[in-house]
């Protein structure tokens, strides 16, 4: 089920191989314009970027970005629900860091926020730490995060810091093929004037859920 260690095309890095096709797709996603971070209501990230990103490979060789795909659902008197995605490549902070500091910034205790987070590869060990502060720290705050690859899962830090995760409230799940093609569907932008294309998975997908699953369940066993 490894994927080889080589180096990746421009393409596999959700970059175009063409330098026209490329330019057009600036002209399209206009990424370039945006201040780091900053979420447009209803911006779906290219299907380049997800294909290569969120693929659950075992070797992630490459792929060296946080891709964070999420749905909040604040809950008061009226409920609101917003969504969007972070990538961590134009800030030093990564994507769960920037979640918190751009997108929730402050949680007020007579609002109740259910989010789920649909992530490439699961938290470091630093971000796992502030995710754990965090539900610590606001008890009503509630956090899914479907990981489609699990980082560095054999460092004994890391096994550490996503079981105080967990014992901090947080569900930590592996993303299933239906998880895949949810994102698919809700976050990944499709061609102009084209109906949306259904999902293809890839040949390893339902293998390497299941490696990732076990992996899992033997850190939180």
């Amino acid at each position: 089920m490894a994927e080889k260690q080589e180096e990746p095309s421009n393409a596999q890095n959700g970059e175009p191989e063409n330098a026209e096709e490329g330019e057009e797709k600036k002209k399209k996603v206009k990424r370039e314009d945006l201040p780091p971070f900053e979420i447009v209501t209803g911006e779906r990230l290219p299907a380049i970027f997800f294909k290569f990103q969120f693929r659950n490979v075992e070797y992630s060789s490459g792929r060296n970005k946080t891709f964070l795909c999420y749905v909040l659902e604040t809950q008061g008197k009226e409920s609101v629900t917003s969504r969007g995605y972070l990538e961590d490549e134009h800030a030093a902070a990564h994507a769960e860091m920037a979640f918190f500091n751009t997108i929730l910034p402050k949680c007020e205790s007579s609002l109740r926020y259910n989010i789920t987070w649909y992530v490439s590869s699961s938290p470091c060990v630093t971000c796992a730490d502030r995710i754990t502060e965090t539900l610590k720290k606001n008890k009503n705050l509630r956090l899914t995060i479907m990981v489609g690859r699990l980082f560095m899962w054999e460092e004994p830090e890391m096994q550490a810091a996503l079981k105080k995760m967990k014992s901090a409230g947080c569900k930590l799940r592996i993303m299933k093929p239906q998880d895949f093609e949810y994102v698919w569907q809700n976050f990944v932008e499709q061609e102009e004037g084209e109906e949306a294309k259904s999902f293809v998975p890839w040949e390893d997908i339902q293998e390497n859920f299941q490696y990732y699953e076990e992996k899992l369940a033997e850190i939180f066993h």
